[in-house]
């Protein structure tokens, strides 16, 4: 298997979870500086131009996602619950996130950090605020289910805890308000707890880095 990735916000949940289930994976460096998801070769991969793109044998599969359900199925790990009832749940979860916390905590990650990375400016307040307001209301959500909660499904770690806390560990460098929500806090500090959480990208070569 090859998983194409860039430490930016999507691909983090995806190498979090291939290096938590340690599959043999061969991880390809994406640079989005220099244009590399724009190539014909990428794009026949991914005709969306996007990272993650998970190549496993003949298939190529994007969107973070279905990578992560493909991860966890293949590698027959319970983080793909066995249960249909909890599949369901997954799946809800994944939908949720992507439509809610996940929509508008990536605005403020696009504002804080995107933009000064690729010289846009700084963030724009109208926009910072809005998007704080709805990450308050998502994250209530969140903070309600979560209390006498280990995980979002309950007693077992699935892959749907490490696609809905995705953005959380920028919390503080993107003004993401997750100090007023202590559930949330809570759970994702039980994350904190695995090292594939905490330092979910490949090492790279230094002088590969230093040049990204």
């Amino acid at each position: 298997m090859k998983l194409y990735y860039s430490e930016t916000l999507a691909p983090r949940k995806a190498c979090a979870v291939a290096k938590y289930l340690g599959l043999p994976i061969e991880y390809v460096y994406v640079d989005l500086g220099k244009g590399e998801h724009t190539t014909p070769a990428y794009l026949a991969l991914n005709p969306n131009g996007k990272v993650p793109c998970l190549v496993d044998g003949e298939r190529s599969i994007w969107e973070a996602d279905a990578i992560i359900c493909h991860l966890a199925q293949r590698a027959e790990s319970p983080l793909w619950p066995r249960g249909m009832q909890q599949q369901t749940d997954v799946v809800r979860w994944l939908s949720w996130n992507s439509q809610h916390l996940y929509r508008h905590s990536g605005s403020l990650y696009f504002e804080h950090l995107i933009k000064p990375a690729i010289g846009l400016g700084a963030p724009d307040s109208a926009k910072v605020a809005e998007a704080q307001g709805w990450f308050r209301k998502h994250a209530g959500v969140l903070d309600r289910h979560l209390k006498d909660r280990k995980w979002l499904l309950g007693d077992e770690l699935s892959i749907a805890d490490f696609s809905v806390a995705v953005p959380l560990p920028y919390a503080a460098s993107a003004a993401m308000p997750l100090e007023e929500f202590p559930e949330v806090t809570r759970w994702h500090d039980r994350l904190n707890a695995l090292e594939a959480w905490r330092n979910p990208f490949p090492s790279r070569p230094a002088h590969a880095a230093a040049t990204a």
